[in-house]
């Protein structure tokens, strides 16, 4: 897992992917003490998330032979889709473990898009049972979400392309679930321009991170809730080092606070995100982060746009009522 690694992941699946847009907002930047703020799309990428990078970086590195069995995966939703577009382009069959209360319009996609759908209890112990029971089926190909070196360099391809968009970075703020995205840009940061310091922003309800960061050891069992379902993953055996030893610190906002910036995007920005990735921006306005000095153009990653518009938070029956900004 190095700049060499993510470069090659870069080149393989250019064909494959969207190069997604850097945007910027001049309310958002009044919002966050005035800095610049630019906005790596990853919400426009193919099936909406970044994780189209790492899973199609992994399902192409497959030879013929492996991948005529097909790929497995276990996934809340996000990862999912990746994993089943990307065996759909390949021409082989992709197998979801998906948790009973996934997001119901991530379930419909990942169906949508032909793979195999298996429901398993919302835990993390029932997502690996339920998969590793596939694989020993079908003779597929486990493709984790997020602690596979393919999967991580493909993520990393992220901060490729935010540098050439939006150069001389500051900082960059990346969320943080179970550590492949950031883990994929940190590394790729730390050689192309190891001045840009990098943040990691989790919501309250899910904060294994920044719980794990500050006691020097990964805290691997939690009960999360959160909005934010894309981030209650806890830290893997290859992303969790990265996370302590390269990333400079956690930030952790509250739900409600993230509710109330999404909304905001939706306003200003016409994007949908979802709630998992406005947690960066909603980070980049914490008290916290505006305290710290030296830091002027921030890259924020918006990792994903797999809203449910039939059940927005800020809606009646939504989230917490009307959100407070």
């Amino acid at each position: 897992m190095d700049l060499a690694a993510i470069r090659e992941a870069h080149e393989r699946i250019r064909p494959h992917v969207h190069r997604t847009p850097v945007l910027t907002c001049a309310t958002l930047d009044r919002r966050a003490a005035g800095r610049q703020l630019f906005f790596k799309c990853e919400n426009l990428q193919k099936g909406g998330a970044f994780k189209a990078r790492g899973a199609t970086n992994a399902v192409m590195r497959l030879d013929d032979a492996t991948a005529a069995r097909g790929v497995v995966t276990h996934s809340s939703g996000n990862h999912a889709q990746a994993v089943a577009i990307a065996a759909a382009r390949r021409g082989i069959e992709a197998h979801i473990v998906m948790p009973s209360d996934a997001p119901r319009v991530k379930r419909a996609a990942v169906e949508g898009y032909g793979a195999h759908v298996i429901a398993c209890e919302p835990t993390q112990a029932s997502r690996l049972e339920t998969a590793a029971r596939v694989v020993e089926q079908t003779g597929g190909t486990l493709i984790p979400p997020y602690d596979h070196p393919d999967v991580i360099a493909g993520q990393g391809t992220v901060a490729i392309e935010l540098l050439e968009d939006a150069p001389d970075l500051d900082a960059v703020i990346v969320p943080i679930g179970g550590g492949g995205l950031i883990s994929g840009v940190t590394l790729a940061l730390k050689e192309l321009a190891p001045h840009v310091r990098v943040f990691g922003a989790e919501p309250r309800g899910a904060d294994d991170a920044a719980r794990g960061k500050a006691s020097g050891k990964r805290v691997t069992q939690q009960t999360p809730k959160t909005i934010a379902d894309g981030l209650k993953t806890t830290l893997g055996d290859l992303t969790w080092p990265v996370v302590r030893d390269l990333v400079e610190e956690i930030l952790v906002v509250e739900d409600v606070m993230t509710v109330g910036v999404m909304k905001l995007v939706f306003e200003r920005m016409k994007l949908v995100v979802e709630p998992s990735g406005v947690v960066p921006l909603a980070a980049a306005m914490t008290r916290r982060f505006g305290e710290l000095e030296g830091i002027t153009r921030v890259g924020i990653v918006f990792s994903g746009g797999n809203a449910d518009l039939d059940a927005l938070p800020w809606a009646r029956g939504g989230f917490g009522g009307t959100a407070r900004r």
